[in-house]
């Protein structure tokens, strides 16, 4: 099973210990795409800050992360799932999960940036501010940046088993399944069951509770049908949109009476 997950806006400072190594992180075939916007976000924010703090859609508040992408390469690495931090990390709460659940979360989890392409939440990265719906002066749009390198990457990362997508929209157009990987996706949305409104936040959270039980279950569902039985299993309330045609994912919606 690989888990497609969306960053966090916020994120933990960096640590202290041994910097970044661009070719240690996984799918390196993406280590190219990562050096090249490295290397532009880099020179962005040590040039003029308030064009970085246009470029990177910042508010005046944040203006201090501008310094932060500047020292992208010197500073101190940490793993990932303990990088991104929000809702729906607080409730995926990674460093609880006992130690076998943790070995199957850095198999299958995959958290998309705008920065890094993707990365395992157990590659060591950096602190830093970048999202996927950035405009970079040199290379463009970094969602159509990202499209190529993972056409070719992300297929083999998806192996022959479940694909489960819980990235907002923003990040799910970096890389879309087709074909047969497709046919084997499932997206999940999170909806409000009185009104059947989706609501920001609890969306959020119940996906990380639903990628915890998951993981704490040690479940490994086949495909999408298993997958769906598996949740209900597990106590969650799923409505299933199985695809009209071959080669297009499954829509799975979760239905949750509280919000919070």
């Amino acid at each position: 099973m690989l888990v497609l997950l969306p960053p966090s806006e916020g994120k933990a400072p960096s640590g202290r210990g041994t910097a970044l190594k661009l070719e240690s992180l996984s799918l390196p075939g993406l280590t190219e795409a990562r050096r090249a916007v490295l290397d532009e976000l880099a020179e962005l924010c040590a040039g003029d800050e308030e064009k970085a703090r246009e470029v990177l859609g910042l508010s005046e508040g944040l203006r201090g992360e501008i310094a932060k992408n500047t020292q992208l390469r010197s500073a101190g690495a940490r793993p990932a799932g303990e990088i991104y931090t929000g809702v729906l990390y607080d409730a995926l709460d990674l460093a609880s999960l006992d130690t076998a659940a943790k070995r199957r979360a850095g198999r299958s989890l995959l958290v998309f940036s705008g920065l890094w392409g993707a990365v395992r939440v157990t590659d060591r990265i950096p602190s830093y501010r970048c999202s996927m719906g950035v405009r970079l002066p040199g290379l463009g749009a970094l969602g159509a940046h990202w499209r190529t390198p993972m056409a070719a990457a992300l297929p083999e990362a998806a192996g022959d088993g479940l694909v489960l997508d819980l990235r907002s929209s923003a990040y799910a157009g970096a890389w879309k399944p087709k074909g047969e990987v497709a046919g084997r996706t499932a997206t999940v949305r999170v909806l409000h069951a009185p009104t059947r409104k989706v609501v920001s936040h609890f969306n959020k959270a119940t996906k990380g509770r639903i990628v915890r039980s998951l993981l704490a279950a040690g479940a490994a569902p086949a495909g999408p049908a298993e997958l769906v039985e598996t949740l209900r299993d597990l106590g969650y309330e799923v409505e299933v949109q199985a695809p009209a045609r071959a080669g297009t994912a499954w829509a799975l919606d979760v239905l949750v009476n509280e919000v919070h």
